[in-house]
């Protein structure tokens, strides 16, 4: 059930709530909803181990677990134990860096390149639909309003 008809059905009331109030809350069962429909869809490994890979694939070299935990915005404990669990399963390799020995570089596999590759039509398809009907204007002010909350929220810890 969506949040729409979570409010519709009047099962909750948001009557007197603060709007940002509000939308912290239907963030935060977005990313849950989200979540549980990519795990229901990828299978083969967690969102939450896809979004590390999507991200270690952005990054312009391969990141340490020190920037990816910043880019991912988790511990160094959490990211750790996704990395242990995708190394596992053969997605990414531990290499060590050429100018500084101490430093191991996250770097995705040829099998996780393949994952990748084989499930890109059905991203786009779920990334169609889930952006069916909302402007361009509209995502990026979202992302404009995000990015300032996250920013508040960085400065405020």
């Amino acid at each position: 059930m969506s949040i729409e008809d979570t409010v519709s059905s009047n099962r909750l009331d948001f009557d007197g709530i603060p709007s940002s109030y509000y939308l912290l809350g239907i963030l935060s069962a977005f990313e849950n909803r989200f979540q549980a429909m990519a795990d229901n869809m990828i299978k083969e490994i967690s969102w939450k181990q896809f979004f590390a890979v999507i991200c270690i694939n952005m990054c312009k070299d391969p990141p340490t677990l020190k920037e990816l935990s910043d880019i991912l915005g988790s511990s160094h404990q959490n990211v750790k134990q996704i990395l242990i669990k995708l190394k596992n399963k053969g997605f990414i390799e531990f290499k060590t860096d050429v100018e500084d020995k101490r430093k191991q570089r996250i770097v995705l596999t040829k099998r996780c390149m393949n994952f990748c590759e084989k499930n890109n039509d059905v991203s786009i398809q779920i990334m169609a639909k889930m952006f069916d009907g909302i402007s361009e204007k509209d995502i990026q002010t979202t992302i404009k309003t995000i990015t300032k909350i996250e920013k508040n929220l960085t400065e405020a810890v």
